[in-house]
C-alpha cells in the first residue's frame, strides 16, 4: 500500500508541475495573439488553467476535481499552444532578416 501512495504522490506532483507550466506559459504569451488565432481570450485561459492549477494542489488524485483540471491543461498544450507559438513565426531558432516576407527573403526583385 505504500507504493501506490508514492506513485500517487508522485502523479500529484506531475499534475500540479504540468498545470503550473501550462498556466505560466499562459501567462507570458501577448493577449493579441490569442485574437489572432481564433482561440478564447488571455483573460479565460489564465482563469481556467489557474482554477486547474489550485484544484491540483486542494484536492487529492482520486477525486474527478483534478481529472477536469488536467483536461483543461491538455486542451491548452495541445491546441492553444502550438497556434500561439506558429503565430510568433515558427520557433525560437529561427533567424530571419528584415527582409524576409511570408514566403522566404524578399530581394527586390533582383
Amino acid at each position: 500500500m505504500q507504493g501506490f501512495a508514492g506513485l500517487m504522490w508522485l502523479l500529484s506532483m506531475a499534475l500540479i508541475l504540468f498545470s503550473g507550466f501550462a498556466l505560466i506559459d499562459a501567462a507570458v504569451r501577448r493577449e493579441d495573439a490569442y485574437r489572432a488565432v481564433g482561440k478564447q481570450t488571455k483573460p479565460f485561459w489564465l482563469i481556467i488553467l489557474a482554477i486547474a492549477f489550485v484544484v491540483n494542489i486542494i484536492f487529492p488524485i482520486l477525486s474527478f476535481l483534478p481529472a477536469i483540471g488536467l483536461v483543461a491543461s491538455i486542451v491548452y498544450m495541445v491546441d492553444v499552444r502550438p497556434a500561439l507559438r506558429g503565430l510568433a513565426g515558427g520557433g525560437r531558432n529561427r533567424r530571419g532578416s528584415s527582409s524576409d516576407g511570408p514566403y522566404g527573403p524578399y530581394n527586390g526583385g533582383r
